[in-house]
């Protein structure tokens, strides 16, 4: 009898377990429909209709590409992206290369330079540049152009910005070849060049299309550079924030979004078609390569490798001098003037431990979301339908601008008819459009990792009868702790420096620091902005530092069993 009960209950558990298990990957499912896919489908809606919500078909998109100086802004932007990803591309190969392939000292100082731009908002290079070579610029003379404020300043603060996304995604690609090509071709006597042609290019080429895709995208798309320093070169993500707040044309924001969204969308999806026809490059036979050393070819990388790090500690450098000039540039004394932020535009002070609060939270609630939804697609194989849907949407936001994805939230949740209309001019919205904006690479981080961790652990407790969440708890989550902190800090670091996202969706009682710096900019306070603009950069620093060292502690104390 007793036998038949335990056979009788044995369903019931396994049927709750079940639920729960397709409530959570429905949820998450949900989740990205409402936060991501509503609003985008929102705003097409709206680049239908006239100002009194009638819809009147493409008639926008025929008055838009009407209109001469609207569409001059698409070339622009295409232009701006095109040499941007030529410049930028072509020095994070040489310096990846170095990093990789050379016998050069002081590789580590050089990685971490280079690393800088990743803490700073994209307004700080623009600020910067204003200050080496706008009209009062110290290097004004040595710009080969009449004026920074236009398509050169925009390139080379695109360049300073994007320059670590780009050295990042190729120093993988250097980092994986099998040495027993090139000793082959040394044995055959192949020169060098012919050696660099046929088998270090061919080994890096999926990396380098996808850093050239990746790199496109991230700079057609940004709003905060050309913001500052464009000038009358107008580019479309500018032209969404003059349209929207400007000339209060929602209408016309829509299809200028739409218009922008499509060159990402394309890029998106040929970078992601490239990355599914890339093959192994590492056999289990594989040899690591090892650097050979070469004086000459390693002087040259060496002075190569100075420059680059020269110029970006010159951009931030200069942010930072500036941030102290007492009234630039008939003042130069030192002072703390620039930062009394209460006695500026922007904000003051509130803006800051506003950013700091919506940081936290998109860091805290960001990274329980992103792992759990990962795991749920990863570890649970019910409902394959919806986890290939929840993969595909988690894909999207990577092409979704972020001013984009801002507006979108305008439409969507500043409907009085939508149910989630009370968020709207809150903390809440800012922190779930950053969580969604960013939410791409921090899903492909949870997703590796759980992919590292063999399945065979929820086979075992399955079949002892132990709940998934219990799994998920004491095994799954200690394992892929590394990758859960790395999350956590790149949420945070990007809440506090983003803009474009976040730039239509602030109340009087959540002003963020990044925003902050560009009204100061606006009203013509460059230095207070660019005070603003460091202290950023500092907070994420400081954060990064800190993570660095609790990470240290806890990962000493679960992470021994790594350890021989």
């Amino acid at each position: 009898m007793m036998s038949n009960t335990l056979t009788m209950a044995r369903p019931r558990d396994f049927d709750s377990e079940t639920w729960l298990q397709r409530l959570v990957i429905s949820l998450g499912v949900l989740f990205l429909l409402l936060a991501l896919l509503a609003p985008l489908l929102t705003m097409l809606v709206k680049s239908l209709q006239n100002g009194a919500g009638e819809f009147i078909g493409l008639q926008n998109f025929i008055a838009y590409f009407d209109n001469p100086a609207l569409t001059r802004s698409i070339l622009n932007s295409i232009k701006v992206a095109l040499w941007t990803t030529f410049i930028v591309v072509s020095i994070a190969f040489v310096f990846a290369y170095a990093l990789t392939r050379s016998g050069m000292a002081g590789k580590k100082t050089f990685r971490l330079i280079t690393m800088l731009p990743l803490f700073a908002p994209s307004l700080l290079p623009a600020l910067s540049m204003i200050y080496l070579f706008g009209n009062q610029g110290i290097l004004k003379d040595w710009l080969p152009v009449e004026s920074i404020y236009g398509p050169v300043g925009i390139v080379i603060g695109l360049s300073f910005w994007a320059f670590p996304h780009a050295l990042m995604i190729l120093i993988t690609a250097f980092s994986n070849s099998d040495a027993r090509l090139y000793e082959a071709a040394k044995s055959m006597k192949t020169p060098p060049w012919r050696v660099f042609l046929t088998v270090t290019l061919p080994s890096v080429r999926y990396g380098l299309i996808n850093t050239i895709f990746v790199i496109f995208t991230l700079t057609i798309t940004d709003f905060g550079v050309a913001k500052v320093i464009g000038g009358q070169y107008n580019v479309l993500a500018t032209d969404i924030y003059k349209q929207v707040v400007g000339q209060q044309n929602f209408q016309m924001g829509a299809v200028v979004s739409v218009v922008l969204l499509l060159p990402a969308l394309i890029s998106f999806a040929v970078e992601r078609r490239v990355q599914r026809r890339q093959s192994a490059l590492l056999t289990s036979r594989a040899v690591p390569l090892q650097p050979q050393k070469s004086p000459l070819r390693d002087s040259l990388l060496t002075l190569f490798c100075a420059l680059v790090c020269g110029f970006l500690l010159l951009v931030i450098g200069m942010a930072v001098y500036a941030s102290f000039i007492t009234f630039w540039p008939y003042n130069m004394e030192l002072s703390l003037n620039n930062y009394r932020f209460d006695m500026m535009d922007g904000g003051g002070w509130a803006s800051y431990f506003n950013s700091l609060q919506m940081s936290a939270w998109t860091a805290v609630i960001g990274t329980a979301v992103v792992f759990l939804v990962a795991y749920m697609n990863e570890k649970i194989k019910l409902m394959p339908f919806a986890r290939r849907l929840l993969q595909l949407l988690a894909m999207l936001p990577m092409a979704v601008p972020g001013i984009v994805l801002g507006l979108a939230y305008i439409f969507f949740f500043n409907h009085p008819d939508n149910p989630m209309n009370g968020i709207y001019g809150t903390m809440a919205i800012l922190v779930l459009n950053t969580v969604v904006h960013f939410y791409t690479v921090c899903h492909l981080t949870a997703t590796t990792s759980l992919k590292q961790i063999d399945n065979e652990f929820e086979a075992v407790s399955a079949s002892l009868k132990v709940p998934f969440y219990t799994t998920l708890r004491r095994v799954t989550l200690p394992l892929a702790l590394p990758s859960v902190l790395d999350i956590s800090v790149y949420l945070f670091v990007n809440a506090m420096t983003t803009v474009s996202a976040v730039v239509f969706l602030y109340s009087s009682d959540t002003t963020l620091a990044s925003v902050a710096v560009m009204h100061m900019d606006e009203a013509g306070d460059i230095a207070p902005a660019a005070a603003m603009a460091v202290l950023l950069m500092l907070t994420s620093l400081v954060a990064k530092g800190l993570h660095w060292m609790i990470s240290h502690q806890i990962l000493q104390r679960t992470q021994r069993w790594r350890q021989r």
